[in-house]
């Protein structure tokens, strides 16, 4: 009898994993299309800019472009595993802020940047913890619980700060921002960093296949065998704290914790990997599309900046641009299955 279930039950189990999507032919042609796509316009619109926007080729401004595109690279890394599950975080902007706001405040309580920092990365994967908790296992939609916790968090910044930036003059935090590693500044590094760990997970571990299976499929890949509920809180306990990590450096950078720092974080982030080729529809994510589309929106940025273009303007641009990666998202899809 044992014997015969166990039979049925890896049957059901071959049929569930013959359920999750699998890359066919079509798919993979319309994946390679978009990243040579994205090279092309990311090619085009640097050589263009270089050579009719003054001081845009210079290695300063290149350093600058990488610094400026440093937190929404890292938080893009793991913003990427939440988009390819079928899932979203609207509440990065405010954990970053949240978190550098704690940080500065155990920093001038105990003078320890170690336990300053441990602090707020410890917050952000709470934070992350309960975003995935209540997604997972209340079956709360992920635009609803995000978008809560957003707000909760932007509130709870304002509350323990009293709605004033809180100032650090340790000397030792305040470096970290700053600390350059053969010329190119620490920030930079640990996106770096970011880019090639959670590409290697993406790729190359069961984490990775198990995130893209549920973007695909989730009821096949929990038939399949795979704990869809504990990949999904993992996947934002992870983004929490890499958000957190975020912040704590824009805290070092600015020398001081902002509550009312990175609004309009999350959108940045998100059109950053639509544009990169992440399907909002879940099951389809590269690292090298994120890192394309992460520079793309630090280009243009780099750009309205240079020009002195009018910030009220930006916030035109910046929407054209998550509208158009949107469209971009849906035309793929729709070719992918045609």
């Amino acid at each position: 009898m044992q014997a015969r279930e166990n039979l049925v039950e890896a049957g059901a189990k071959r049929a569930a994993e013959a359920l999750i999507p699998q890359s066919n032919d079509r798919q993979r042609w319309w994946q390679q299309v978009t990243e040579y796509s994205l090279i092309l316009i990311f090619a085009v619109m640097f050589v263009t800019t270089s050579l009719t926007v003054d001081h845009f080729f210079s290695i300063d401004n290149m350093l600058g472009l990488a610094l400026s595109v440093s937190q929404i690279g890292m938080v893009a890394c793991t913003m990427m595993f939440c988009l390819a599950s079928r899932d979203f975080d609207l509440s990065v902007g405010s954990t970053v802020a949240f978190a550098g706001v704690l940080c500065a405040m155990v920093l001038n309580a105990t003078n320890n940047t170690f336990l300053a920092i441990v602090a707020a990365v410890a917050a952000g994967s709470v934070i992350g913890w309960v975003n995935g908790a209540v997604i997972a296992y209340l079956r709360i939609n992920a635009l609803i619980t995000t978008l809560a916790t957003m707000e909760i968090v932007r509130g709870l910044g304002f509350i323990v700060s009293h709605g004033q930036a809180v100032g650090v003059s340790s000397e030792t935090f305040i470096a970290l921002g700053g600390l350059t590693l053969f010329g190119v500044s620490l920030p930079i590094w640990v996106t770096l960093i970011c880019f090639i760990v959670f590409g290697v997970l993406l790729n190359q571990t069961v984490y990775g296949r198990n995130t893209l299976a549920i973007g695909g499929n989730p009821e096949a890949s929990r038939l399949a065998g795979i704990n869809v509920e504990r990949t999904r809180v993992v996947i934002f306990l992870v983004q929490g704290a890499v958000t957190a990590l975020a912040g704590v450096i824009l805290a070092s950078r600015i020398t001081s914790g902002q509550p009312n720092a990175a609004e309009g974080f999350e959108l940045n982030v998100i059109s950053a990997c639509v544009l990169g080729g992440v399907s909002l529809l879940g099951g389809r994510a590269t690292i090298s599309g994120v890192v394309i589309g992460v520079l793309i929106m630090g280009t243009v940025e780099n750009v309205m900046n240079l020009l002195n273009i009018d910030a009220f303007y930006q916030y035109l641009v910046r929407g054209a641009i998550l509208l158009a990666a949107v469209l971009l998202d849906q035309l793929k899809n729709r070719g992918s299955r045609d």
